[in-house]
């Protein structure tokens, strides 16, 4: 039986390989592994035998070091986002129509028309872009008149309610889409030159630019017509208001009433009455003392029926939640008004009846009706909801 040779390259497998000292069992565990795969003609092991450190321990090391360079790399990147940054806000604040925007700011914050205008014509002679920022400002200052005061220049006013519709022009030109405000600027102009058909015309223009007004648009037209007594004309704007879906307020209905009063028209005067009660239901004291001239006028005692059917009259009060009757003006003759008050048990001051009924329409009596309801559920464990006041 033949036997291995010592000189054969199979015999270095089943010999032993001496170990030598070495600090590191690692590193000679690897260095004996290794010698031993030669007798297979196979490197099994990639790595170097002098290395100190495992596969898994360099291929962490080398995790960490990607990623210290991809982090160092990534703060240098949001470094310069955040100066470039810093250049553009700063170069965009630095620019001519910011530095305008800012000169224009301050001038209607001090009412300084002229200067502003004198900022206007430099922007145009320096070919500086206006936006409709800077357009509507310019418009603010034009369309109020009284800051002229501030600036010591009231001889100005028609000079720069003129220079209004000549920006207006130029934005226009300039092809600046105009929004509301510029549209009641332009309003309050043309009132300013006492003319309130441009005024409400101007309002009506707002419809081709998908704008929907506002209460202050309708501002400047109303109070014209009221002032020069023209009833028809403010009627108008009182009727587009409302299919504007706008609700005038005290102020608007005040001066209605008193154009209506003025003008004699005692149906109108009855409905603003009652649209002041539903809307306003306290009102001012310059809006009382509009009330008090009509009761007070010889056109209040010659208006109203003589005969009325009083059944009907107390059903409609009854319908209508108590307190009016809507029949329009019920007796002739000379009123007797006067300012009076109710004491803690509702008794007037005045007649010295005591009050019998609260003046809410049908809407407000449903809602007091359920709030009563909801209060009985809470205070009361009973069952109240088929409860009806």
């Amino acid at each position: 039986m033949s036997s291995f040779a010592k000189t054969s390259p199979f015999f270095l497998y089943f010999t032993k390989i001496p170990v030598f000292p070495c600090q590191n069992p690692l590193r000679a565990s690897l260095r004996t592994y290794s010698c031993r795969s030669i007798v297979f003609s196979k490197n099994i092991l990639k790595y170097s035998c002098n290395s100190y450190f495992s596969i898994h321990t360099v291929r962490y090391l080398c995790n960490v070091a990607s990623a210290a360079t991809s982090s160092v790399n990534a703060s240098s990147t949001s470094s310069s986002n955040k100066v470039s940054h810093k250049l553009r806000k700063k170069a965009l604040k630095e620019a001519p129509e910011s530095v305008l925007k800012y000169n224009l700011d301050m001038c209607s914050k001090y009412g300084q028309v002229v200067k502003a205008l004198e900022l206007y014509d430099e922007a145009r002679s320096n070919g500086i872009q206006l936006n409709q920022h800077h357009y509507n400002v310019l418009l603010y200052l034009c369309s109020s008149p009284s800051l002229l005061e501030t600036s010591g220049a009231n001889n100005l006013s028609s000079v720069v309610l003129s220079r209004g519709f000549e920006i207006f022009q130029q934005m226009m030109t300039d092809k600046v889409s105009p929004n509301e405000a510029t549209f009641t600027s332009l309003a309050r102009i043309a009132a300013a030159r006492d003319d309130p058909e441009m005024a409400f015309s101007l309002v009506k223009q707002m419809k081709d630019y998908h704008i929907a007004p506002r209460l202050r648009s309708y501002g400047p037209a109303l109070f014209g017509f009221c002032r020069k007594l023209m009833p028809k004309e403010a009627y108008e704007v009182d009727s587009h208001m409302l299919a504007s879906a706008v609700e005038p307020e005290e102020l608007e209905l005040s001066a209605l009433l008193k154009l209506s009063s003025d003008v004699k028209k005692a149906d109108k005067v009855y409905e603003l009455l009652h649209r002041l009660r539903r809307t306003v239901r306290q009102v001012s004291e310059p809006t009382a003392k509009v009330i008090e001239d009509w009761f007070n006028s010889e056109s209040a005692s010659e208006v109203g029926k003589k005969h009325w059917d009083v059944d009907k009259v107390r059903e409609c009060i009854v319908r209508r939640g108590g307190g009016w009757h809507g029949e329009g003006w019920l007796g002739s003759g000379k009123w007797k008004l006067v300012r009076t008050g109710i004491d803690d048990n509702g008794v007037c001051h005045s007649c010295a009846q005591k009050l019998v009924c609260i003046d809410i329409d049908p809407k407000e009596t449903e809602d007091f009706a359920s709030s009563l309801t909801k209060l009985a559920n809470q205070r009361v464990k009973a069952d109240f909801n088929n409860f009806q006041v």
